[in-house]
């Protein structure tokens, strides 16, 4: 199996960016990935819906790559789901068309990995805050996965320290194009931390 992937990147100030920047840039390396950075092709907001359609008609794995702002996504991210998820093409009658496809986060988020859990600061897993982004998957007929996660993001510096986070991410994707990845195990995880507990000796057809 042979899947390509399309990375969605929102970030409003990729420029100031560490961490995202970081994952942005293994990704484009890559040659089974189309890096879309959303906020660089629509600085005003104005989404081109048939543009977004087609990017995810022509790829089989949509990351959406963000920070959490305020335990959710950044407001581009929100706009794109609204005006790209139309009834009768995404959802509803006829709306088949990301039937079968497979969709995840790539967060970043600014508190250590110990506030996200029911007795932390933030009283919810990062899986758990993007319920509506499984939902709405699942109303897709989509494959959602549990959340690829870079916590504590503002002591993230430097390339060394950035670097096993840039090799799990790319061996993440990897193993999604090569279809070793268990998706059923993915699916059903709190968070791909430890990837190798998800990853298949042989590639699935």
């Amino acid at each position: 199996m042979s899947r390509q992937i399309l990375v969605a990147l929102a970030h409003p100030t990729l420029e100031r960016s560490r961490v995202n920047a970081a994952l942005a840039r293994a990704a484009a390396k890559l040659p089974f990935v189309t890096l879309h950075d959303l906020y660089e092709r629509y600085p005003t907001l104005d989404v081109d819906v048939a543009h977004e359609q087609a990017l995810l008609l022509q790829h089989d794995v949509v990351v959406f790559q963000h920070p959490f702002y305020w335990y959710s996504v950044p407001p581009l991210l929100k706009q794109w789901q609204d005006l790209v998820l139309q009834l009768g093409w995404a959802y509803g009658p006829g709306g088949d068309k990301l039937h079968g496809k497979v969709t995840l986060n790539a967060v970043s988020t600014g508190g250590p990995a110990d506030y996200y859990r029911r007795d932390g600061k933030n009283r919810f897993t990062v899986r758990e805050l993007l319920a509506p982004w499984d939902q709405t998957a699942h109303l897709c007929g989509m494959r959602f996965l549990a959340p690829f996660v870079v916590h504590g993001s503002l002591r993230v510096s430097g390339e060394a320290a950035m670097a096993p986070h840039v090799a799990r991410y790319e061996a993440l994707l990897t193993a999604l194009h090569e279809g070793r990845l268990a998706l059923d195990e993915a699916s059903a995880a709190a968070q791909l931390d430890d990837l190798q507990r998800f990853l298949r000796a042989e590639v699935r057809t």
